[in-house]
């Protein structure tokens, strides 16, 4: 083979590669390699033939980052939504009501028979239920008063602002405690279906039925759970490669009272549940099979037992194609094994074999550390490839109340864990930020547009004797190493977080201007009359408002308290929206389409949930954002991917899909929305030739073309971007060889 430069020799050649028989045309122009070594294919946007004939194609790179610079404005506090939201609380509150009319609270027995959350757990998914192509929000509330199903009027109107429309579309659940909530497409009809939990009753299944309206399909979907469970938080993902989303439970405990906090694998936890798709919206319990309830297992009489398991993720840690399940227990106040004691609230990584099946690997991978492990999200923190994750936890400040039953405040901060070669995680420690304050809901997403990830997380907590307010909003920005600091300003003015003890927290680009914004419901809010109580400060920024609301009093008498009579009632709980001003960062934004149903061999779930979506810069680091549906605390982001640039232009969007196979799509430009289907044939398949893999994605893309899921413009670049991407996945074969 000659020579010449692939510069001016594949553009000469685009106008045949399509339609025309490409193998029979093309391949022998297509055998020049350059002898340009490069970063493993993770690593770079292209190399060698694909840098020079691509540099004719892309804007110049500039890769200069303005970090943080954004601020955030509630737009229900400022009335400017168009809804209000008050959150009813649950049954269980009047016995809290009833102790604080007693003369004393004793601790342990009173405390113990405190119910858990009374107020109740509101959740919150932004989804777009009536694909219009702006995103709704679906608002958990209490017996008596009807969930909202806010429909974003932005896309009609041009205006953000919200209608609730839950009673009209058939999914108020009225008579339902509801909790937690995830949305997916568990039907693979092309909208998104609600799968809303209960606290002590059955959880509910309701089906989109793509005209704006749902049914509630609980009784013949198999999905309602125990009468009397409770359940807070879930997850969706295709568990065993079959193109059905599956649905993955964290069992919490009975909340009427506290054994879960104070007994360790008490009998009145719930143990996590799986129920498997079969599809037309049937499931059954294939939870003792799956291997995720061998949870207890320090010691022999615990090794079935159940914890209490406040957040729970499906979710592709170890980029192996298949979706592993990440869940976080609450400790409470049980001694652990370093005091010998037992370690029941840990983090665990339920490994996959591909096939549905689930072995815990938490020791191995470093992650026996307890906690109150609370919410989780997920993101390449440092850049270099893998997948982390951050926990939100009790926090350091509220120990320092409980000095005899939890003596080792620190083992409680929320903490972000970097994945390491060998497949373990460690946390680099806190830093300048000394000290985190309590914490349920967090996401993680490039706030900043940056190019690096974020997080947030908020929460607040009625534990009987205080209620834990030390939680301002805590907005975490990234250096881009996995090193953080806490940006005060940010929601500095937008609402006084503090006094919501918040409990769902999600996020998404609310009004499209490629910015993400950030939304959370409250259980209960403290008004301003009641003096707030600093904890001890511990040195670090979250000390100016590390504050609590002292419920009940101590007497002279160790461990009695008397109620604190000047607290008034306590008001409901609220819902915030708080849109992001922006910067002058750029950004894109990417939706997966899994092609199950719509091309041969298409084998991904409509919604693309379990995929891995990596963006790379030009000239900078790439991110990975995992397409998940629930992980933060009762609650569930978009699940459309956002990417920061900084002030680059371009880059290369690689989707890593459940099942293993990759897909590139190169020249991706600042400020476009991109929807990246599913070609079911890998760009590292090594057994294919040429011609069967431009064969297979010509055919792939023109299915899905005549379906409607791409265009004709979409189609062209899709199988252009295929090309180039074979090329290139050549390029590192040789490099590997070498």
């Amino acid at each position: 083979m000659n020579g010449t430069p692939p510069a001016l020799r594949l553009p000469s050649l685009l106008p045949t590669l399509y339609p025309h028989s490409l193998h029979q045309t093309v391949l022998p122009s297509l055998l020049w390699r350059s002898p340009v070594r490069c970063k493993p294919i993770w690593y770079r946007p292209m190399s060698g033939a694909l840098a020079l004939l691509l540099s004719m194609m892309l804007l110049p790179v500039v890769l200069a980052a303005a970090d943080g610079n954004v601020t955030f404005r509630d737009i229900i506090a400022d009335g400017s939504a168009g809804v209000t939201y008050a959150r009813t609380p649950s049954p269980r509150l009047a016995t809290l009501e009833a102790q604080r009319m007693q003369e004393t609270y004793v601790f342990p027995d009173d405390v113990i028979q405190t119910p858990i959350k009374p107020h109740g757990v509101p959740g919150v998914v932004a989804f777009d239920y009536d694909g219009d192509g702006d995103l709704d929000l679906y608002v958990t509330n209490g017996p008596g008063t009807s969930n909202s199903l806010l429909a974003n009027r932005l896309m009609e109107t041009g205006t953000l602002f919200f209608e609730d429309v839950a009673d009209q579309a058939g999914v108020g659940a009225t008579d339902q405690d509801s909790s937690g909530v995830v949305a997916g497409d568990l039907d693979n009809d092309g909208d998104q279906d609600l799968y809303v939990l209960g606290t002590g009753e059955p959880n509910r299944l309701f089906e989109n039925r793509g005209n704006g309206s749902f049914r509630d399909v609980t009784a013949a979907s198999g999905t309602a759970g125990g009468a009397l469970e409770t359940n807070t938080s879930a997850t969706l993902g295709d568990l065993d490669g079959d193109g059905l989303l599956d649905i993955v439970i964290a069992g919490a405990s009975t909340f009427e009272h506290q054994p879960a906090i104070f007994i360790p694998f008490t009998p009145e936890n719930v143990p996590n549940s799986v129920f498997k798709n079969l599809g037309n919206l049937r499931f059954t319990d294939a939870s003792d099979s799956s291997g995720i309830r061998m949870q207890g297992g320090v010691l022999p009489q615990f090794a079935q037992a159940a914890t209490l398991t406040h957040s729970i993720a499906a979710v592709d840690i170890d980029l192996d194609g298949d979706v592993d399940i990440i869940s976080g227990d609450d400790q409470g106040v049980v001694p652990g094994r370093l005091v010998g004691g037992i370690d029941q609230g840990i983090l665990h990584v339920f490994e996959n074999d591909g096939t549905g099946h689930f072995v815990d690997t938490n020791e191995a991978r470093g992650l026996n550390l307890i906690g109150g492990w609370m919410g989780l999200s997920f993101g390449d923190f440092d850049g270099d490839g893998r997948l982390d994750f951050f926990g939100s936890n009790f926090g350091s400040y509220a120990p320092q109340n409980f000095p005899l039953v939890l003596p080792f405040p620190g083992a409680y901060n929320s903490r972000w864990f970097l994945q390491q070669e060998d497949g373990r995680f460690v946390h680099p420690g806190l830093g300048s930020l000394v000290a985190l304050p309590f914490g349920w809901g967090t996401s993680t997403a490039d706030f900043d547009n940056d190019g690096d990830l974020d997080i947030i997380f908020q929460g607040g907590i009625d534990v009987g004797p205080l209620a834990v307010a030390d939680n301002p909003g805590s907005l975490l920005f990234n250096d881009g190493n996995g090193v953080f600091r806490y940006d005060h300003a940010a929601l500095a003015a937008s609402v006084e977080h503090e006094r919501r003890m918040v409990s769902g927290v999600a996020t998404g680009d609310l009004n499209r201007d490629g910015f993400t914004d950030m939304i959370s419901v409250s259980s209960f809010d403290a008004p301003a009359p009641i003096p707030l109580v600093p904890f001890p400060p511990l040195g670090g920024p979250f000390d100016a408002s590390a504050i609590f609301v002292p419920t009940f009093l101590p007497t002279a008498t160790p461990g009695v308290f008397v109620p604190n009579r000047q607290i008034p009632e306590l008001p409901d709980g609220s819902l915030s929206v708080e849109i992001s001003s922006g910067n002058d960062n750029r950004w894109i934004a990417v939706d997966v389409i899994g092609s199950v149903g719509r091309t041969a061999r298409g084998k991904v779930n409509r919604d693309g949930v379990g995929a891995v979506v990596r963006f790379s810069p030009h000239g900078g680091k790439s991110m990975l954002r995992p397409i998940i549906a629930g992980s933060s605390y009762a609650s569930q982001d978009s699940l459309t991917a956002g990417f920061g640039l900084g002030s680059a232009h371009s880059g290369t969007v690689e989707v890593l899909w459940p099942g293993g196979v990759r897909n590139r799509l190169y020249g991706v430009h600042a400020g476009e929305r991109i929807r990246f289907p599913e070609i079911p044939v890998s760009i590292d398949d090594q057994d294919l030739s040429f011609g069967r893999y431009v064969s297979r994605v010509r055919h792939a893309l023109r299915d899905l073309r005549r379906n409607g899921t791409i265009d004709r413009a979409e189609q062209r670049r899709f199988f252009f971007s295929a090309l180039l991407a074979f090329l290139d996945r050549d390029d590192e074969h040789d490099e590997h060889d070498g």
